[in-house]
């Protein structure tokens, strides 16, 4: 392996990376540096987030300035604000010892005023966002005239931000002599769009193969059902007691509920979504980044171009829709070499989504068990141990205090007071793990259920196919009636005493399905049965049962028998209510003026 100074760094720069902790070069590091010293040339470079890019393409433009001509002469464009300050930061870094050198970033969220101020001052280096760069070109205030490199970092973000036409507007104001370096992850069909039209017989410098996945990250997921999604996150944040990580959502709602659920619960955590002003988000970054936060409940949007040091863990809160999102995902953990956990919680019907993405990183998912509560609180006992065992002692500020403590916990023998020690730290936890019941794991194998519930019969409906160990009940109340998912789970509730687990509930018109845990299902059924909403008796059965009679199958609405539908006026339904009871349920009304 060579060194920097092997590559042709200059000393400069050498003096301030090596005051940084650079001591060999990282693999795109040493393919890239010497061929952007060279001669001009463009580059599309393949490598994972925290494999050392910004070093690769930072120092080969710092060395090549001209620091006496104070007017742009590299753009780096980036995605995210975020990005945008991390790689102006790490610039001023690299360039410590070169006298005189601006870098200056350019990002919305900010005041518009200085950075233009600074740019009539003078800069050799802008970092931008595109969308505040092109702000900048539209008020005149930016000269990119004298640009001689421009480098694309993360640019199939960019692409997957909508920054296309931002992108072909600021290169159409650039030199056409000016160099291109292109920077991603993955390769969308975008880019290769990009290369076509900007870049001239580009070298493609490719670290491991394309859209591979960081080597140093194993890629674990877990099987649950669907309702069990966040105790297993409970489970798996309290498994790894020293956890500090992202946990990846789809939607801003998602995100939010899941952070105050984890806050609610005791937990380090907040969330980062694109519903916070930029002050917020700056709030929220700037704990996460100090480990005042353990755990940060993100969207993809939000999450693009964070640049935080050693994440232990990334959580997939399911699946993301395509695997470009997931690589970034994943590359947030395992940077610079270190070793880092990818997680996935998944339901069955994810699957085959798990396969496609494990034959495009070229990476073998592992199958997780889920920890039983014995060994999450050994686990983080054993944890508590060791920072006992590693504390360092501050000798002279408790030396006058420990004469009192030795007399007040002198009757107490030394297991007595590990024991309280322990039992302080622990009792919450172990409350509630005691109590808690295993969650059921789910046969990856018994998914026929999922594979029937997506085909149609000739009839055109889903076959329908209780979940393994779940039973499938018929119920006469369905959409039109006003009943959903929340208020039969409490007419359930209302009719069985004790804890019922409930499965997958499947609404139609005039009717309803629902399941329930087989060693419970007689019993729920016999209790349902006979109970009355605003005089109408309710009737479960065994939807198997109710199929080979032929009551139902081709039509919702009405086409079940004995319903007494007509019992309910369309409009003149003040929701469903069991008999004697004071508090009606609330309903949705077809009635206009109730709207």
């Amino acid at each position: 392996m060579k060194t920097f100074e092997e590559l042709g760094v200059a000393s400069s720069i050498l003096k301030a990376i090596q005051e940084m902790g650079f001591e060999s070069p990282m693999p795109v590091q040493e393919e890239v540096i010497p061929f952007l010293l060279g001669e001009d040339n463009d580059v599309i470079a393949l490598a994972q987030t925290g494999t050392g890019k910004t070093a690769a393409y930072g120092l080969p433009i710092l060395q090549k300035t001209d620091v006496s001509k104070y007017q742009p002469q590299a753009l780096v464009l980036c995605p995210t604000r975020e990005l945008c300050l991390q790689i102006a930061d790490d610039l001023c870094e690299y360039s410590k010892y070169i006298d005189n050198l601006k870098v200056l970033p350019v990002y919305g969220g900010s005041s518009i005023d200085s950075q233009i101020r600074m740019l009539k001052k003078g800069v050799h280096i802008v970092v931008a966002t595109p969308g505040r760069l092109l702000d900048l070109m539209n008020r005149n205030t930016v000269n990119l005239g004298a640009v001689r490199n421009v480098i694309l970092d993360e640019a199939d973000e960019m692409l997957n931000m909508g920054f296309s036409d931002s992108i072909n507007a600021i290169l159409a104001d650039v030199p056409e002599t000016r160099n291109m370096l292109l920077f991603s992850a993955t390769m969308p069909q975008g880019i290769a769009s990009i290369t076509r039209k900007y870049m001239k017989n580009p070298k493609e410098i490719i670290i491991g193969k394309k859209n591979e996945g960081n080597k140093n990250i194993r890629h674990l997921y877990y099987m649950v059902q669907a309702k069990d999604k966040y105790l297993a996150l409970k489970r798996i944040a309290d498994y790894y007691p020293n956890i500090y990580g992202i946990i990846f959502c789809r939607t801003r709602k998602e995100t939010q509920e899941i952070a105050d659920k984890l806050i609610q619960d005791g937990y380090n955590a907040d969330s980062l979504h694109g519903e916070l002003s930029q002050a917020q988000r700056d709030y929220v970054m700037q704990k996460f980044r100090i480990k005042n936060l353990q755990l940060l409940v993100a969207t993809d949007v939000a999450a693009r171009g964070l640049d935080v040091e050693d994440l232990t863990h990334v959580i997939n809160y399911g699946l993301p829709d395509d695997v470009e999102s997931y690589t970034h995902r994943s590359g947030r953990t395992g940077r610079a070499g270190k070793t880092g956990i990818s997680i996935s919680i998944c339901h069955v019907r994810e699957k085959g989504k798990i396969r496609e993405i494990e034959r495009i990183i070229n990476k073998t998912f592992e199958k997780g068990e889920m920890p039983s509560g014995k060994a999450i609180c050994e686990k983080q006992l054993f944890n508590l141990v060791d920072k006992i065992e590693k504390v360092k002692v501050n000798e002279e500020e408790i030396e006058s205090l420990m004469p009192a403590i030795f007399r007040k916990l002198e009757w107490l023998e030394k297991e007595d007071i590990l024991k309280r020690v322990i039992s302080l730290e622990f009792n919450r936890m172990i409350d509630y793990y005691k109590d808690a019941d295993d969650l059921q794991i789910v046969d990856e194998r018994s998914n026929r259920r999922e594979e029937q519930g997506s085909r149609k019969n000739a009839n055109g409906r889903r076959n329908e196919s209780s979940e393994t160990g779940y039973t499938r009940f018929f119920i006469n109340f369905g959409k039109a009636d006003g009943l959903f998912p929340n208020q039969l789970i409490e007419l359930i509730n209302k009719c069985v005493s004790g804890r019922v687990r409930v499965g997958r509930i499947d609404l139609r018109d005039s009717f309803s399905f629902f399941e329930i845990e087989e060693n419970e299902a007689k019993r729920v059924m016999n209790k349902m049965n006979g109970f009355e909403i605003e005089g109408r008796r309710i009737s479960v059965e065994f939807a198997q049962d109710r199929k080979d009679r032929g009551n139902f199958g081709g039509k919702d609405r009405g086409e079940f028998k004995g319903s007494k539908r007509d019992n309910f006026r369309k409009n003149d339904r003040s929701g469903f209510r069991e008999r004697n009871s004071e508090k009606p349920w609330r309903k949705r009304t077809t009635d206009k003026k109730n709207r």
